[in-house]
């Protein structure tokens, strides 16, 4: 696939906004943040772990999980440092962030070992949707190094049943689709075990896996 666009990040996050350049202006803003913040409550996240944020964005979600973790205990990572000022003072509230001292990194390359502690879990929301193969590995091989030893990754990426022809380069506007099969042997050579969770009541049919490592 040929990119159309030749707009920096930057440049469109001016032109669309925060909330709509990371893919939740309107009614889904708030029902993707509350549909991953209820998702990880189910899956066991309590106040006292620590969670990673992989494209925490503008913070649709981070601010939720935030609020509720202890202090220090939300790492947050992004290649584009403005979505994370746009979070910080629009959607979580600098009260918040001097009360529950989020910890945030801008990495474009996926350097974790910038944050201080290892995280018991991960989540990835509607950022594999947007890497080709190659930044995926990049990521699961960074995080496998760096996560808990029982530490749980959750991702979610668009499904389909035989691989396709992505585009070239990583974007954060345009759609990459995967097969689990593809995902599955990307998480496996980057040192995890992946179990395929599907549905899990995402509006834009998005689909989630769990890694954990092997």
């Amino acid at each position: 696939m040929i990119k159309t666009t030749y707009k920096s990040d930057a440049e469109r996050i001016r032109e669309m906004g925060h909330r709509a350049f990371v893919g939740g202006d309107g009614i889904h803003w708030d029902e993707i943040a509350k549909l991953q913040f209820n998702f990880l409550i189910s899956e066991g996240l309590q106040i006292n772990h620590t969670l990673i944020d992989v494209a925490c964005g503008s913070l649709r979600a981070g601010r939720l999980f935030v609020n509720y973790l202890n202090a220090g205990n939300y790492f947050g990572i992004d290649k584009e440092i403005n979505l994370i000022i746009h979070g910080v003072a629009e959607e979580l509230g600098i009260s918040s962030f001097i009360e529950k001292k989020p910890n945030f990194v801008v990495s474009g390359d996926f350097d974790f070992t910038k944050f201080s502690r290892r995280p018991d879990f991960g989540i990835a929301q509607s950022l594999l949707t947007h890497l080709t193969a190659e930044d995926i590995y990049l990521c699961f091989k960074s995080l496998r190094k760096f996560i808990a030893e029982d530490g749980k990754f959750y991702a979610t990426f668009f499904e389909v049943q035989a691989p396709i022809n992505n585009y070239a380069t990583s974007d954060a506007i345009d759609c990459f689709f995967y097969s689990r099969d593809q995902l599955n042997s990307l998480a496996d050579v980057a040192g995890w075990r992946m179990q395929y969770i599907g549905d899990w009541g995402h509006p834009r049919d998005q689909k989630m896996i769990k890694l954990e490592p092997k």
